[in-house]
C-alpha cells in the first residue's frame, strides 16, 4: 500500500497475518542492490580523498645509454669494387673481422708495385738528402780553412812588413855609415889634391884618393837604391796585406753561397721527402682498407650493398652492425608542456611492449610489471615533430631492463610527479590543466645580481 493516508491503519492490524501484504514488500535482490549502491557511493566518496600521484605519459623506444653500442654503419673509407663478402646477415663478429673485399676502380692505384716504387723514391730521396748534408758540411769545412789561411796568410805578411821594416832601419844605418865615408873620402881628396898643388903630395896619391871618393859615392847610390827597393817592397807588402782580406772574403762568400744554396736544395728534399712519405703512408692505408672489417663485437643486422661488382663511392654504407656489449635505455618524448614539470633524477616507470603489466598510473605501488628508471639526460631542442627527447636509464641494480630487449622496442613511460587528491586530479584533467609544479626551496637559485668584488668601490 502507498500509505497516503494520514489515518494508517498498519498501527492496528498485524499486516503479518495477512498473505497479500507479502506480495507487497521488496523483493530482496532490490534490498542487497540498495546495499551494494550505498557501499559504492561511500568507497567512491572516500577514494576521492585517497591520495593520488600525478604523472605525464609519454612514449618512446629502447635504445643504449653510450653512443657506441647503438646500431652504427659500417662504411667504406675508399671507392672500389665489391669482390667478396665474407659475412652474411644475422652474423656475430667479432673486433677486426673482415665483412668485405674490395678492389681498386682508380686508375692512379692500379699498379700492384705501386708501395714498392714509392719506397724506393723514399730512398732516394733520402740518399739525396745525405749527399746535401755531406756537401753542406764540406763547404763549412772549407770556410773554417779559409779563415785560418787568411789568419795565417794575414800573419804571413805582417811577417813580411816586419822584416822589411827591419831591414829599411838598417839599411839607415848603412847609408849614414855610406855618405860619412863619403864625406870623409872626399875631404882626403881636395886635402891630398890641395897638397899635390903645393908639391907634397904625388900624383898618384891624389888619383887614390878619386878613385877612393867614387868607390865610396857608389857604395852611397848602391845603398840608396837598396833602401828604395825595400821601400817598395814594404809598400807592396802593406798592400798585399790590406787586399788580401779583400781577396778571401770573396773565396768565402762564394762557398757560403754554395753552402746556402745546398742547404735551401736540401730542405727542397726534405719537402719532397715528406710528400713521397706521405704518399707511401697513404698508399700503405688504402691497400689496407680493401678489407673492411667490422668496428667492435656484433651482430650483422642488414647489408645495404649486395652482390659482387657493385661499386662503391668513399663513405658508402655498406652493412649495418649492433653491438653485443650494451647498457639499455630508453629515450622518451615529451611534450613542451609538459618539459617544465621534468629534471634530471626524476623517477619514470616505464612499460615495455610485449611485456604484460597491470597498470594503475596513479598508484605506482600497486602496478605490476613496470619498470623503475630514472632520466639522465634531456635535449635542449625539440625534434621535427616538436617533441623533447628524454634519456632514461634503470635504477634498480637488482632488476635492470630484460637483456631480451630489442633496440627500438615500443616504450610506454609515467613520470611519476607530486602527490594529490583523487577529486583534485579528475578536476584538473576535465579543465585540461597541467600538473602541478613544486619547487625545493633547498634548490632555488638567487636571481640577484650580485656585483663582482673588484667590481664594488672602496
Amino acid at each position: 500500500m502507498l500509505n497516503i493516508s494520514k489515518n494508517s491503519i498498519n498501527k492496528k492490524l498485524r499486516i503479518e497475518d495477512y498473505s497479500s501484504y507479502e506480495h507487497q514488500k521488496l523483493p530482496k535482490a532490490n534490498r542487497m542492490m540498495t546495499w551494494w549502491l550505498s557501499v559504492f557511493f561511500i568507497i567512491t566518496f572516500i577514494t576521492f580523498f585517497l591520495p593520488w600521484t600525478q604523472n605525464i605519459q609519454m612514449k618512446g623506444k629502447v635504445t643504449t645509454l653510450l653512443p657506441d653500442q647503438r646500431p652504427q654503419d659500417i662504411n667504406s673509407a675508399i671507392s672500389g669494387r665489391i669482390e667478396k663478402w665474407y659475412v652474411r646477415e644475422g652474423d656475430l663478429v667479432q673486433k677486426g673481422d673482415t665483412i668485405v673485399f674490395l678492389s681498386e676502380v682508380k686508375s692512379e692505384y692500379f699498379d700492384p708495385q705501386l708501395v714498392d716504387r714509392t719506397s724506393n723514391q723514399v730512398a732516394a730521396k733520402e740518399g739525396a738528402i745525405e749527399s746535401y748534408k755531406s756537401k753542406a758540411n764540406a763547404l763549412d769545412q772549407q770556410i773554417s780553412a779559409l779563415e785560418q789561411e787568411l789568419e795565417f796568410k794575414k800573419g804571413q805578411l805582417q811577417n813580411k812588413i816586419n822584416q822589411v821594416e827591419f831591414k829599411i832601419k838598417s839599411n839607415e844605418a848603412n847609408i849614414k855609415q855610406a855618405e860619412l865615408d863619403y864625406e870623409i873620402a872626399e875631404f882626403q881628396y881636395r886635402r891630398t889634391d890641395t897638397l899635390y898643388q903645393k908639391g907634397i903630395k904625388s900624383l898618384n896619391d891624389v888619383e887614390l884618393k878619386r878613385l877612393k871618393v867614387q868607390e865610396t859615392e857608389a857604395k852611397l847610390v848602391s845603398v840608396e837604391n837598396k833602401l828604395q827597393e825595400l821601400k817598395n817592397d814594404l809598400s807592396i807588402a802593406k798592400i798585399s796585406l790590406e787586399s788580401v782580406d779583400q781577396e778571401y772574403a770573396n773565396k768565402i762568400a762564394k762557398a757560403s753561397s754554395d753552402k746556402f744554396s745546398t742547404l735551401s736544395t736540401l730542405y727542397e728534399a726534405k719537402g719532397d721527402l715528406q710528400k713521397v712519405e706521405n704518399q707511401l703512408t697513404n698508399y700503405t692505408m688504402r691497400n689496407s682498407m680493401y678489407y673492411v672489417i667490422a668496428p667492435q663485437t656484433g651482430y650483422i643486422t642488414q647489408t645495404i650493398k649486395s652482390g659482387i661488382g657493385e661499386v662503391l663511392k668513399e663513405g658508402d654504407n655498406l652493412a649495418i652492425i649492433v653491438p653485443l656489449e650494451r647498457e639499455l635505455a630508453v629515450e622518451l618524448y615529451a611534450r613542451p608542456m609538459d618539459l617544465p614539470l621534468l629534471q634530471s633524477g626524476q623517477e619514470v616507470r616505464l612499460i615495455f611492449d610485449g611485456w604484460q603489466a597491470f597498470i594503475i598510473s596513479g598508484w605506482a605501488d600497486f602496478s605490476i610489471g613496470t619498470y623503475s628508471g630514472e632520466v639522465v639526460a634531456m635535449d635542449n631542442i625539440p625534434n621535427k615533430n616538436n617533441e623533447y627527447r628524454l634519456l632514461v636509464k634503470s635504477n634498480q641494480p637488482d632488476q635492470p631492463f630484460p637483456e631480451i630487449l630489442r633496440l627500438g622496442t615500443g616504450v610506454q613511460g609515467i613520470a611519476l610527479l607530486t602527490d594529490v587528491p583523487v577529486w583534485y586530479e579528475i578536476w584538473r584533467q576535465l579543465n585540461g590543466f597541467p600538473a602541478d609544479f613544486y619547487e625545493d626551496d633547498n634548490n632555488k637559485i638567487d636571481t640577484k645580481f650580485k656585483p663582482p668584488v673588484k667590481a664594488v668601490a672602496k
